[in-house]
């Protein structure tokens, strides 16, 4: 299955996440762009975040996030 434009809305919100510390999250406001409003509201249907409007990335968003670090920087390096 190819990545469509809602998986890969839903992929650069998560690389978004700060990585540094589970202590960070997102807050994705009311004004912006409804695709990412959008993404957010999926990722938090599929548990990978903590709240509808961002928050924290949950232990499978952590997972996901450096897989698509690598994903992202094995595909950039060439």
């Amino acid at each position: 299955m190819p990545f469509n434009q809602q998986l890969t809305d839903e992929l650069n919100l998560i690389l978004k996440f700060p990585n540094k510390s589970l202590m960070q999250g997102l807050k994705i406001h009311h004004d912006a762009d409804p695709a990412v409003i959008d993404a957010a509201k999926r990722l938090y249907d599929k548990g990978i975040v903590s709240q509808p409007d961002g928050g924290y990335l949950t232990d499978l968003g952590h997972d996901l996030a450096e897989h698509a670090q690598v994903i992202q920087s094995a595909l950039t390096n060439t």
